[in-house]
């Protein structure tokens, strides 16, 4: 008989975006087991999904495997369990985390559609539309860069910078300003969120212990797939 999930050891593979707020919520020996991987596999699901899938391939004992992402952008639809289990939050991607509850998501999504979020994890990875022209410029020159950037931003109405302390939301908005100032070119409206740790909390307590598990989160047996349409919603 197979294991249950809360006899196997934890392997933790999360997004550098919940750096220093996982740990908060796990004994320090599980803190230790946190393998986080780069802030750019995001922006490249397909990316995103070899990474993981290869992170998972590479663990040699059966093992409950927590991944600390949402589906992203479909990165993580098709991922094969192999010989664990996989936990993960049912969460489209990680502002659900970071604001607290898909509930938190879906309020801020109905009521300000077409909004580009910013987070401490993502302004320090250098992820963001400023960056992102200069780049484009040095790439393929101003007029190309405009025009791409343009196509990829004309449709956002605001700039979201989400964060859980206070103190950083003082620290990066001097940074964050300056990405806001430039953003309105396409009159994005620029708006600053404090979010919640609910949802990270209630993963770290899930994962030690399993009979917790509810709808916000998707439990994959050995051998299993996580799918597209486990993290759909009625």
């Amino acid at each position: 008989m197979p294991a249950s999930p809360d006899q196997l050891p934890i392997t933790i593979l999360a997004c550098k975006v919940f750096s220093g707020l996982l740990e908060k919520y796990l004994p320090q020996e599980l803190a230790g087991r946190i393998n986080y991987l780069d802030y750019g596999l995001h922006e490249a699901p397909r990316k995103l999904k070899t990474a993981l899938q290869e992170a998972i391939d590479g663990i040699e004992t059966p093992s409950l495997v927590v991944l600390g992402y949402g589906l992203c952008g479909n990165g993580l639809d098709g991922l094969q369990a192999r010989i664990n289990a996989l936990l993960v939050p049912r969460a489209d991607d990680c502002i659900a985390l970071l604001l607290g509850s898909n509930q938190a998501y879906q309020e801020q999504f109905f009521s300000m559609p077409g909004t580009y979020w910013l987070s401490k994890g993502w302004l320090e990875a250098g992820s963001n539309p400023l960056n992102e022209y200069h780049e484009y410029v040095e790439k393929y020159g101003q007029v190309q860069a405009d025009w791409l950037m343009d196509t990829q931003y004309k449709n956002y109405k605001r700039l979201a910078f989400v964060s859980h302390e206070a103190g950083d939301l003082e620290k990066y908005r001097p940074m964050v300003r300056e990405i806001a100032e430039f953003c309105a070119r396409w009159d994005m409206k620029y708006e600053e969120i404090l979010g919640s740790e609910d949802y990270i909390r209630r993963l770290g307590q899930v994962c030690q212990d399993t009979s917790l598990l509810d709808d916000e989160f998707i439990l994959v047996p050995p051998g299993g797939e996580l799918k597209q349409s486990l993290f759909l919603r009625k």
